[in-house]
């Protein structure tokens, strides 16, 4: 691959709903280009971009991966991205990297979920949108119906630019309504033709309707519209570009991956429409002051790393954009964010997993780079002498599932953790924590597919297997009555015996109340030096309650009274009487099983509200309030128990089709229904 300069780089990911095609997209866009000598389908197992063992397996993209071609002498930097929820980071950070989207919709299916959660992503993300539809050899495929569809979703902006020549088993080709041409297909080329006559007034006024929504890109070609003069196909195109890269028209294009039609001028369209790489200015934010700059590509180095993956052969790669300056092989640049320097060694491209070699990545460009000591997704690579800027976080989602994660051979845990770690180096949504309650080691992620996705990942790569289990839900118990007991213990076993004696007040405190130990022994009842371990007994007998085991919270004990023997009487005797003093106490002072509310905050479509609340009351929720957020989309706010919405994840996403995302956080602890505590009781002291 030759060098290119910024002004000949173009950045665009491939997005859309899993199915819809974009890793066909994506394989046919480079064996149109050239940069493959042979098209495989995504069942074969063999695309360019769907090189992992569990893209292979499942046949959907997991992972975004760079793929970029050649066209027309520019370089462009495609970015293949997966369509499933569950790997919306590697969406979120292929868009820091990209200057547009190709949105691909299917011809039969239309908007779906993940087009519509690629579209709000890009839409956050100011994104230049192109639109094309995939599929249109397919059966039952509606060019006409996905327009209304997509016009229906996100308004009037999308614009066709090409009509279908024939549609299903009879798609051959193209209309273009710029240059009022046809092209038939012919095998990796195409014959123009004259529109034929059944199409020539759809083309016509569609041609009319392009003409309309380009001018309304520019003020004085809009006034001269209106008063009757005839724009120049020049100045036509002119306001396209301009409301293209503005993002206030989204061009739409058909073709079929499958059948190689309409690739040509989809790359044509990338060329032609979208930002060059280095047109785009950039936000970074300065670390003195805290104040957002905006620089462009002239400014010195910078460069952010928006991708990392681990190997266990080949080390970390760090995929990096370059925003302004270049970095070359053999240099040396400064993580502005760890605040180290960084050897960077040779640099390349890859096209897939094969690595393309490069001599410089200039601005604009995309380039990988292995073993960086210090640096992770989300960093700032640039020059030493500007070592006071940074670019904004990738802002990725946060995780919404989690499972408890158990080795499956007896000292592995260190393996698992070792390599749990690498990989949370490549994926920013994983998160591993420690329960220091349950003692459980509990991975968190997107979704149960994204989950077992990184279990298969630590096998292959790390060598070590592991099981996943529902956490273990943190019970807790408490009292609800008042009790006074005494506890002794005495004991004579020859020579020296055991002689403690404890008289004590047990009651409840509120909720969050925690422990409170009060002395109030009078006339040495119980020596000074045992009060200690009184209290020591009675903290350590509340690590596992009477009723299931579970620790007990919220109580008030008070020594009132006890007696000791001068000889016999010893700390550990003390300890011991108070532990029979607490059990006493507590099976008299009314316990109750508590468990954990969660405040949760759904977001999902308007639509979708009644079906959201009905699921959180079967879940025994309780709704606290309902608010609109944007256009058709509102937040459901509610408390509900921890144990009916461990599975949340994978619930809301049946019931909103993906759309939905929630947040939940701890907010305090309730008495468990007692039907329900009853089973939790029976099922803890069976296992």
């Amino acid at each position: 691959m030759k060098e290119y300069t910024g002004d000949k780089i173009r950045n665009v990911a491939i997005v859309g709903h899993g199915g819809a095609g974009t890793t066909s997209v994506t394989e046919a866009l480079l064996y149109r280009s050239g940069a493959i000598s042979r098209m495989c389908k995504v069942e074969d197992g063999a695309t360019t971009t769907d090189y992992e063992p569990e893209e292979i397996k499942r046949k959907v993209s997991v992972n975004a991966t760079l793929a970029p071609v050649e066209w027309r002498d520019t370089k462009i930097n495609f970015i293949d991205t997966p369509g499933f929820a569950d790997f919306v980071a590697e969406v979120k950070g292929a868009f820091r990297a990209v200057d547009s989207a190709l949105i691909v919709v299917c011809a039969t299916s239309g908007v779906q979920v993940g087009t519509e959660q690629c579209w709000k992503l890009a839409e956050e993300a100011n994104l230049p949108r192109i639109i094309f539809v995939n599929k249109m050899d397919r059966e039952n495929a509606d060019f006409d119906g996905i327009l209304d569809n997509l016009r229906g979703k996100f308004g009037k902006c999308v614009l066709p630019l090409q009509l279908p020549l024939g549609t299903a088993e009879n798609f051959e080709g193209l209309i273009d309504l710029y240059k009022m041409k046809a092209y038939r297909a012919n095998g990796n080329d195409s014959d123009e033709i004259d529109i034929p006559e059944e199409y020539l007034e759809a083309a016509q006024e569609a041609r009319e309707k392009m003409v309309e929504a380009a001018v309304e890109a520019d003020d004085d070609c809009m006034m001269r519209y209106l008063e009757g003069e005839e724009i120049s196909d020049e100045e036509i195109m002119k306001c396209l570009i301009k409301g293209i890269r503005q993002a206030t028209i989204f061009p739409m294009i058909c073709g079929s991956a499958y059948k190689d039609i309409g690739l040509g001028r989809c790359m044509n369209a990338i060329v032609d429409f979208t930002y060059p790489a280095i047109l785009n200015d950039f936000i970074v934010m300065d670390k003195e002051t805290g104040e957002e700059e905006v620089r462009d590509a002239n400014a010195p180095m910078s460069a952010l790393v928006f991708k990392t993956t681990s190997d266990p052969f080949v080390g970390r790669l760090s995929f990096f954009r370059v925003f302004s300056g270049s970095i070359k092989s053999d240099s040396v640049v400064y993580n502005s964010r760890r605040e180290e320097e960084e050897r960077i060694g040779n640099i390349f491209t890859m096209r897939g997993k094969a690595q393309i070699p490069m001599k410089e990545v200039v601005a604009g460009d995309i380039g990988v780079v292995a073993k960086l000591q210090y640096t992770s997704t989300g960093d700032t690579l640039c020059d030493k002498n500007a070592a006071h800027v940074e670019f904004p976080p990738i802002a990725f989602p946060l995780p919404m599932y989690t499972r408890a994660i158990y080795a499956k051979k007896k000292g592995d845990e260190d393996k698992i953790m070792s390599a749990l770690n690498r990989l949370m180096d490549e994926d920013p949504t994983i998160i591993v924590t420690k329960n220091p309650v349950t003692k459980e080691s509990l991975i968190s992620g997107m979704g149960d597919q994204h989950i077992e996705i990184i279990m298969e990942r630590m096998q292959r790569k790390f060598g070590v297997e592991a099981d996943l289990r529902a956490p273990i839900i943190e019970y807790r118990e408490t009292i609800r009555g008042r009790a006074e007991v005494e506890g002794k213990h005495k004991k004579q076993s020859g020579g020296h015996g055991q002689y403690g004696h404890v008289k004590i007040t047990m009651e409840p405190l509120p909720p969050g109340g925690g422990f409170e130990f009060v002395d109030k022994i009078f006339g040495g009842a119980v020596p000074r030096q045992y009060i200690p371990a009184v209290e020591k007994g009675m903290r350590e007998s509340m690590e596992k309650g009477i009723l299931a085991g579970y620790p007990v919270v919220d109580m008030r004990i008070t020594l009132i009274d006890g007696s000791y023997h001068t000889v016999d009487s010893s700390e550990m005797a003390f300890k011991t009487a108070s532990n029979i003093a607490f059990k006493k106490a507590m099976e008299m002072s009314k316990p109750v099983l508590l468990e954990p509310i969660y405040n949760l905050e759904v977001t999902c479509a308007d639509s979708m509200m009644g079906d959201v609340i009905g699921d959180l009351n079967s879940k025994r929720g309780r709704i606290l309030g309902m608010q609109s957020v944007e256009e058709g989309m509102s937040v459901v706010t509610a408390q509900v128990p921890y144990a009916e919405i461990s599975e949340y994840a994978v619930d809301l996403r049946a019931i909103t089709q993906g759309l939905g995302t929630f947040e939940m956080k701890f907010d305090h602890y309730e008495d468990v229904p007692a039907k329900m505590a009853e089973k939790i009781i029976a099922d803890r002291k069976e296992a």
